[in-house]
């Protein structure tokens, strides 16, 4: 059993075609963005049953989707965001539904985990740091988001503020910046080590395989038990993590937003 064959199939992507190239730039379809088409499509078929759902499995699946939707407005969204709640509420429902189906979706057999693609959340995370900008210039202007870069009531030091002024700017631009990037690496590495503890637990089985047969017959079925217990688990942490990347996308967009 090639531990590195396996956890690079279902991790890693794989280029099918190369549409364009200029320089160091690929473009191209590869295994990971024809997963999220059709993760995105599923999630489209899904929801648009869910909305239209009067009875049966359709009613079932109708209220497990609503209370997820209810609790994101009225917990998350609306304590924050007021009486923008409306203008944003549709991103942030996006965002959940998107991750957790991408990361329910590589939980299947053969299936790609893109959420462990760090190209993939980084691409999430920048979208959380352009909304951040975006959204406080749309309500307060670039003059005033800029302002907000650097605290406010700083004493007048001739020698001292306009070193320190330019400096906290910095700072606080590095520190946004920095938020995104944990956004990306926390989902990242949860996903991926889901996926590596529990094919480590199925490996044990061909490990004491070479002490003989029997000591492998012996070991699985606590191998396999091990293995369902992380999977079980992993079904916990697809919908944390959703939950965790699109709870702190709602702060940081919120303390943009109300900076004060």
């Amino acid at each position: 059993m090639n531990f590195e064959e396996i956890l690079g199939h279902h991790l890693l992507d794989h280029v099918y075609f190369t549409l364009w190239r200029a320089g160091g730039f690929t473009l191209a379809v590869s295994r990971h963005a024809v997963t999220l088409w059709i993760v995105a499509a599923v999630l489209v078929a899904l929801l648009s049953a869910a909305a239209r759902g009067r009875s049966g499995a359709g009613l079932m699946l109708r209220h497990a989707v609503e209370s997820l939707v209810l609790y994101i407005r009225d917990q998350m969204v609306k304590p924050i965001f007021g009486r923008d709640t409306d203008a944003y509420l549709p991103y942030f429902l996006t965002l959940f539904f998107f991750i957790l189906g991408c990361n329910l979706w590589g939980m299947l057999p053969r299936a790609s985990a893109v959420t462990g693609n760090v190209s993939v959340t980084a691409a999430l995370a920048l979208c959380t740091f352009v909304l951040i900008n975006l959204s406080a210039v749309r309500k307060h202007g670039w003059l005033a988001h800029l302002k907000h870069f650097v605290p406010g009531g700083l004493p007048w030091i001739w020698w001292l503020t306009p070193v320190l002024v330019p400096l906290l700017f910095v700072i606080e631009v590095v520190g946004m910046a920095a938020k995104c990037v944990a956004l990306c690496i926390r989902l990242f590495a949860n996903i991926v080590s889901g996926h590596i503890v529990s094919l480590a637990f199925l490996c044990m089985i061909f490990i004491f395989t070479q002490f003989g047969n029997a000591v492998g017959w012996a070991v699985s079925p606590l191998a396999v038990g091990l293995t369902l217990f992380v999977c079980a688990l992993d079904l916990l942490v697809a919908l944390i993590q959703a939950y965790i990347f699109t709870l702190l996308t709602v702060l940081f967009v919120g303390m943009a937003l109300h900076p004060h």
